[in-house]
């Protein structure tokens, strides 16, 4: 949801936003490179075309039809990528938090020595600037 526009959209950033789904609307239908490629320069060609009309209700009636045509034209099973939402791999990979580490078995442990040597010292640097900062927690009494 961050990438949801919340403010005013400028002219340049719709043509921009246009252009990419015209793109990604292309892609998904031409599944060889130089057959897309070839429809993505006509694309380009038709973008260059519009680009020196000074009239922005012009250009806004051409973004609003541009738009309509994309929507269109639409690919019924649209190409995603793996890691992005909707994508075949999205989350699919969990990175465990740090703190899982100290919960290994101590015979784990031993066949990584030197990275949790330098692992316990960077816990002390921590806990030492952390006690510089905020000081020490006061008792809590129970």
């Amino acid at each position: 949801m961050a990438n949801l526009p919340t403010g005013l959209i400028s002219h340049t950033r719709r043509v921009q936003s246009l252009y990419k789904k015209a793109l990604r609307c292309l892609e998904s239908w031409y599944d060889r490179r130089e057959v897309y490629r070839y429809h993505a320069i006509l694309m380009r060609k038709r973008f260059d075309e519009n680009k020196d009309i000074r009239d922005l209700r012009i250009a806004k009636d051409l973004i609003a039809q541009g738009e309509e045509e994309v929507f269109q034209s639409n690919h019924w099973h649209p190409r995603k990528f793996p890691e992005s939402p909707g994508g075949v791999a999205y989350e699919r990979v969990v990175t465990p938090p740090d703190w899982m580490v100290d919960h290994w078995h101590p015979l784990e442990k031993a066949q990584y020595p030197t990275y949790f040597a330098k692992r316990e010292e960077l816990k002390k640097q921590f806990i030492e600037e952390w006690t510089k900062k905020y000081g020490k927690p006061s008792p809590i009494a129970h």
